[in-house]
């Protein structure tokens, strides 16, 4: 038995974050699924904001994905999912940062927002995030710090997991001018840590036409 749990929802993005990192590293853990709509009597206890993913370790207790991601590179080191050098770890960190704080709000305004003139704002904002991680990313190799998986890969790709919900919604694809990501993508869907957590397309459709309250055509879910 591990003496490491994952709190964890199956439709959660941040989850499915410590998910890969815990499985691209060959963790053993527990994993204890959370109904965010009615939580463990004691689970903010563990996670204080209520939230997951949130992990035990021994005595550790410890929650927010990106913090949860780093403890774990740290405590098992290897392989490493970040570089060793100082200078390009912090990059790292910035572009999960970038991750954080301008792909995801964006992505959310695009499918989320209250009316049609959010979501074109969030659409100009998507289209521009995306632009500029086709330029300023894949410096060496088919991910995005270069040839090797890291915690980049793991922090942007839930997103684009989610990129048939805007195509269903929004009439979206993935524009022309980014083919280096679409291959980045192509190539990290079939990494067997991502196949092991990810969900179906018919999964996110149903979930989001009841949040959305948009109606799914017969036969949609099935796409």
């Amino acid at each position: 038995m591990s003496n490491l749990k994952l709190y964890f929802a199956k439709a959660s993005t941040f989850s499915q974050r410590t998910r890969v990192v815990l499985l691209e590293k060959g963790i053993d853990f527990t994993p204890v699924e959370i109904d965010l709509q009615n939580k463990p009597e004691g689970y903010t206890q563990i996670s204080r904001y209520g939230k997951v993913p949130a992990i035990q370790h021994g005595d550790v207790e410890i929650y927010e994905s990106a913090i949860i991601n780093e403890y774990l590179e740290e405590v098992f080191p290897e392989p490493a999912l970040l570089p060793q050098d100082p200078a390009q770890k912090a990059i790292a960190r910035i572009w999960i940062d970038y991750a954080n704080t301008r792909l995801v709000p964006a992505f959310n305004k695009f499918l989320r927002g209250k009316d049609s003139q959010e979501h074109e704002q969030g659409k100009t904002e998507f289209i521009e995030a995306l632009l500029y991680i086709e330029k300023e990313a894949f410096a060496q190799g088919d991910y995005l710090l270069g040839d090797q998986f890291s915690l980049v890969d793991i922090s942007f790709y839930p997103w684009f997991e989610r990129l048939p919900l805007l195509e269903h919604f929004r009439q979206f694809t993935l524009p022309a001018e980014t083919p280096r990501l679409q291959r980045w993508w192509s190539i990290v869907r079939d990494r067997s840590s991502i196949q092991q957590v990810a969900n179906p397309t018919e999964f996110y459709i149903q979930r989001f036409a009841k949040i959305l309250g948009e109606p799914v055509p017969v036969g949609a879910a099935q796409k």
